[in-house]
């Protein structure tokens, strides 16, 4: 049934939201009437009096001596008898249900109040989760990507490189890739027997640590398992705050997708802050682990917390985020470092994560990995995430070490070439921000646009893949002044808008900074300077200079003559060792962990 509504700008000069709500409240069928702003309050009070309305909508913007103002207008109303007959209603960016309580009216609606809230409302009927907000959809990152190479040199390159990098890992095993036999075998097996037998054979190719864990419960310091009183809690907390207006950050289709990392050691802390997110428009999120799990050979089983960064990897840990968030939210975990790289990704796809993280060479080179251990775990690593269709992405972070675009673009490429091989869908990942490198030679003295374009640039002219740059974007343009790193992600994010790349990790306005737990004031500061950068930029372009071009010829060159470089050895390890993608002078060190502990596969 149509209400008859009237609408009242109660403000000297700002009317344009009442204009709108009006427009809409007309279009659903309801007889709507507007006031001009800035009448005298006793000719509103009249007008309202005569009209018999259903509801009377009040917008104001707040200021000193408004509550009283506010205050006087209902007492008007009331005097007249207009709150007998209508329901008065106020709305305004800082209006708060319990803010339009106090001041004396019947419903209030702020900022974030949408359209069909007020709808609802004003025709008597329950808000529908399902009918507010945007719809939201799980994109397939990939999808649309042929994966064709355009340039034949770097494609034959690649193609030799990879070939020879199969050929030598594939009569070899490690103790990383038999413990993700093994624990394919225990999720698999129903016999309580043979899970036992198996169980102690996976715990003779793990470290004490992990075996002290498993058979003593005595865990690393700082790590305790999360007790079933927190996990109530957590599921209490899940039932009570699920969202039903969920703001969306891009303003049209073709803006990336936004992802933002987890790990702060606490599963229940990530879902937390994940949840929150996810009402800001959130797309995705990386799970990032411990540095001290990277080290170890095994892993942990059960939910788990501790009190270092980076959040445990077991299959509860993971199955509980995975759960918690929204069916539509991505979930990619990190698998590129350490000595646990294949039973990661074994995990990550039993657990229902949408993609994985692989880096032969950056796990090399800055995570401490030795590079023939990990080019034999990727290599196992890329075939899982395939079997399990999760697209695996390549961090190019040896960039923020001091390793050159050109090394570090030719890594990824090496990597991409392997996923393609494999029968994975790779995910190329340049670093977009002010590198050390970068700074030293001047490449960024003129503008940060030119370069960070000219890697898209010079990616697409090599082949068809996705991009999604990170880890995250504007990283090492932040500082401590937390509106100054949220304009630095802004920036970065509209260039990267223009660009049209797939996706973008942000970080939280705090992060390089927080001395402990990232707060989620940050996390949202973020988010919403993204947001209010693609609305600004919308479907147009930061133009970058002729000088991108050169830069982009240039990059191309140099990734070549890297590739002749990786190529003219026996295989992509002693390339590696060689430093020809990343040296010692680069601040790039090949790892020693896991180092010798390649057998034969029997």
């Amino acid at each position: 049934m149509a209400k008859k509504i009237l609408c009242i700008p109660l403000d000297p000069v700002h009317d344009v939201g009442i204009k709108l709500i009006r427009n809409q409240l007309a279009q659903h069928g309801h007889e709507t009437e507007l006031l001009s702003p800035d009448l005298p309050m006793e000719a509103i009070v009249k007008k309202a009096a005569q009209g018999k309305y259903d509801f009377i909508l009040v917008s104001r913007t707040l200021g000193y001596g408004v509550a009283e103002l506010l205050a006087r207008f209902n007492d008007l109303l009331d005097a007249a008898g207009v709150r007998e007959v209508s329901k008065i209603v106020i709305g305004g960016k800082p209006i708060t249900p319990e803010l339009a309580a106090e001041l004396g009216f019947d419903k209030g609606f702020g900022e974030h109040s949408t359209i069909e809230e007020v709808l609802a409302y004003i025709e008597g009927r329950e808000v529908s989760n399902a009918s507010i907000g945007p719809k939201r959809s799980k994109r397939d990152i990939p999808a649309g990507h042929s994966y064709k190479f355009y340039n034949p040199v770097v494609e034959r390159l690649l193609s030799e490189i990879c070939d020879k990098l199969i050929a030598w890992t594939s009569t070899k095993t490690s103790p990383g890739i038999e413990r993700a036999k093994l624990r394919e075998e225990i999720l698999a097996s129903t016999d309580e027997k043979k899970r036992a037998a198996l169980e102690v054979r996976y715990l003779s190719l793990s470290d004490d640590a992990i075996r002290t864990s498993k058979t003593k419960n005595v865990f690393p310091k700082g790590v305790r398992r999360v007790s079933n009183t927190e996990l109530d809690a957590l599921k209490d907390f899940l039932r009570r705050s699920r969202p039903h207006i969920p703001s969306t950050i891009q303003h049209n289709p073709d803006q990336p997708l936004i992802f933002k990392f987890l790990g702060s050691g606490c599963p229940l802390m990530d879902i937390t802050h994940g949840k929150i997110c996810e009402r800001w428009g959130v797309n995705g999120f990386l799970i990032i682990n411990p540095s001290w799990e990277a080290r170890y050979e095994g892993l942990l089983d059960g939910y788990l917390t501790h009190e270092n960064d980076g959040t445990i990897t077991s299959l509860d840990n993971l199955r509980l985020i995975r759960q918690s968030l929204d069916a539509n939210t991505l979930l990619t975990v990190r698998a590129h470092r350490g000595l646990n790289t294949p039973e990661t990704v074994l995990l990550a796809g039993e657990a229902g994560a949408d993609l994985t993280k692989i880096d032969l060479v950056y796990g090399s080179l800055g995570a401490g990995t030795d590079p023939q251990r990990l080019a034999v775990d990727g290599v196992e690593a890329i075939r899982l995430a395939a079997r399990y269709n999760m697209p695996f992405d390549i961090p190019g972070n040896d960039e923020l070490s001091g390793v050159p675009a050109w090394k570090t673009l030719a890594g990824l490429l090496v990597n991409v070439m392997l996923g393609v091989k494999l029968g994975a869908k790779p995910i190329l990942k340049p670093l977009f921000c002010y590198g050390p490198h970068i700074v030293i030679n001047g490449q960024m003295k003129q503008n940060f646009v030119d370069y960070n374009a000219a890697k898209i640039f010079a990616l697409r002219e090599i082949i068809d893949c996705p991009i999604w740059p990170g880890e995250p974007i504007a990283f090492m343009t932040q500082t401590e002044e937390r509106v100054q790193s949220a304009n630095s992600t802004s920036y970065h994010a509209a260039l990267a808008a223009t660009l049209g790349v797939d996706a973008i990790t942000i970080a939280s306005t705090d992060e390089a900074y927080s001395r402990g737990p990232i707060s989620i004031t940050s996390r949202i500061d973020s988010i919403r300077a993204v947001t209010d950068a693609f609305r600004f930029m919308g479907n147009a372009q930061i133009a970058p200079t002729r000088h991108a071009e050169a830069f982009t010829e240039d990059l191309i060159e140099q990734i070549t003559d890297v590739l002749k470089e990786v190529n003219a050895k026996e295989n992509l390890p002693q390339a590696i060792n060689a430093g020809i993608l990343g040296s010692e002078e680069d601040g790039a060190y090949p790892g020693k962990f896991g180092a010798g502990s390649m057998s034969n596969e029997q």
